[in-house]
Order: structure tokens, then C-alpha cells, then sequence
């Protein structure tokens, strides 16, 4: 999918680079698949604002999404590939043998028509679900699972893989999208191929009011604020604020957050990049 440069008639389409919609086969989704999504402006249930810079935005409609793929040795047809308001990667309409209908996240160069299938023995082809106990080494995958049975969590944003590196035990070594190499359990199920949109990455929003149809209001820098609002504020002039923190204090910028005796510690091979 390539992105489209827009004639600079308008100051809003100027730097603007829009996605090209040329990969969408299908504009209306499924509505039995389909979830209404409602709108918090950052408040929770005491109407209370827990988190700023969250307001407006059109209103969308939330897809269900097959994370588990649980439809062992049903074939399915690629129906629609289709686009979805509230992520960065496509989605891909799924016609099951059986009437079953559900969305996946689109695969890069899965097309319609074509089959997929989940399962133990089947061939490892874009699309497919294998457990990572099936899969050839080297290969390009994503929508892990972390445990098995839970679904996928890790690659599911525009353009992400992971890449299988070795298997020994009950342990595969993947390397993660952040250069992390991660011990995961073989019986967990993993997607061949890497996500749809990846030039999601390059895409520019244009205008300020992009960015308000998506539901973000403006963000306050922390230096121009009042003492009594940020660590950061006051001062004299244009005082920079002294180490960079957050509102409660803590340090940013480098101040290392993990829990050192997280659970996970001891299955992580190699750290990500600085």
C-alpha cells in the first residue's frame, strides 16, 4: 500500500501524507462482528478527568477480532480486506467452512479469495496459524500468543513481525520488534507473516484537526505550565524545568521503570537496543 502526497492547496494538505486505500475491497463491515464503542472524554465512572487530552473524536464502532484462531482444521476464505477505525493494521473478513464468519488481523500480501487454516499439520503460508512447535526456523510471524490459549498479544500493530530463531525444550527464541530476544513456550500459536499497512509508520496527520476527529485534544507543555500543576512548571522566563519528570514526579528520560523481579525476567535472552 503506498501513501498519497496531496496537492499543497490548503496549509492542512500540505505535509500531509494519506494512507492509500488501494488494499480496502470492501467500505461496509460485518454487523453482527461489530461492537458500539463509547466515548469516555478521559473521565471514569465518577465523571472525574483521570486522563487529559482525550475528548471529541467521530464515533466508531469496535471489530471482533479472532485473536485465538481456536477453529482447528477449518478452512477458511479471505472474504473482505477491510479497514479498521480503532488500529493501525487491517483486517481481514473470514468465511469459515462450517458458516462461521470472524475478523483477523490482514497479513502483508494475504488476498481475497485466498484460504487459511489453523491447526498442527498444515503447510506454513501467510495466514495460517501454526504452534511455533510447526513453524520453520527463520520464519516471519506475528499475533503470538505469550501463553498458550490466551490469544494473541505480541505483533499486532501496522507493519510488526516477529522472527522465529531457534526452538530447545519447550522454549522458542523469537525476536521481538524491539530487537528483545524472548523465550516463549512452543505449544503457543503464532500467524505466519508480518501485519498489513506498514506504512502506517510514514503517514502525516497534516492538521491539528486530524488529530481532534481521532479523539486527542491539545497536549500542554509541562515548562509552560504553573508550579502547583507540574514538577516542570514555573520559573522566570522560559526556564526549561530542571531533569525532565512526569506530573507525579518521576524521572523520565532514561530512569529505568521495570520491576527489577519481574516474572518474565528470566525468560528474555537479550535486552532490546538503547
Amino acid at each position: 500500500m503506498a501513501l498519497k502526497k496531496l496537492r499543497p492547496i490548503t496549509p492542512g494538505t500540505r505535509h500531509r501524507l494519506a494512507p492509500g486505500f488501494d488494499d480496502i475491497t470492501e467500505s461496509r463491515p460485518e454487523k453482527s462482528l461489530l461492537t458500539s464503542l463509547k466515548k469516555t472524554g478521559g473521565r471514569n465512572s465518577n465523571g472525574r478527568m483521570t486522563m487529559r487530552y482525550i475528548g471529541g473524536g467521530h464515533k466508531q464502532k469496535l471489530r471482533d477480532i479472532d485473536f485465538k484462531r481456536e477453529k482447528f482444521g477449518v478452512p477458511a476464505v479471505v472474504k473482505s480486506i477491510e479497514y479498521d477505525p480503532t488500529r493501525t493494521a487491517r483486517v481481514a473478513k473470514l468465511y469459515y467452512a462450517d458458516g462461521f464468519k470472524s475478523y483477523i488481523i490482514a497479513a502483508q500480501g494475504l488476498k481475497v479469495g485466498q484460504t487459511v487454516v489453523s491447526g498442527d499439520s498444515i503447510a506454513p503460508e501467510v495466514g495460517n496459524t501454526l504452534p511455533l512447535s510447526k513453524i520453520p526456523l527463520g520464519t516471519i510471524i506475528h499475533n503470538v500468543e505469550n501463553k498458550p490459549g490466551r490469544g494473541a498479544s505480541i505483533a499486532r500493530s501496522a507493519g510488526s513481525f516477529v522472527q522465529l530463531l531457534a526452538r530447545e525444550g519447550e522454549y522458542a527464541t523469537l525476536k521481538m520488534p524491539s530487537g528483545e530476544m524472548r523465550h516463549v513456550l512452543v505449544r503457543c500459536l503464532a500467524t505466519v507473516g508480518a501485519v498489513s499497512n506498514a506504512d502506517h509508520m510514514n503517514e502525516s496527520v497534516g492538521k491539528a484537526g486530524r488529530s481532534r476527529w481521532r479523539g486527542v485534544r491539545p497536549r500542554t507543555r509541562a515548562v509552560a505550565m504553573n508550579p502547583v500543576d507540574h514538577p516542570m512548571g514555573g520559573g522566570e522566563g522560559r526556564a526549561s524545568g530542571g531533569h525532565p519528570r512526569s506530573r507525579k514526579g518521576l524521572l523520565a528520560k532514561g530512569k529505568k521503570t521495570r520491576h527489577p523481579k519481574k516474572y518474565s525476567d528470566n525468560l528474555i535472552v537479550a535486552r532490546r537496543k538503547k
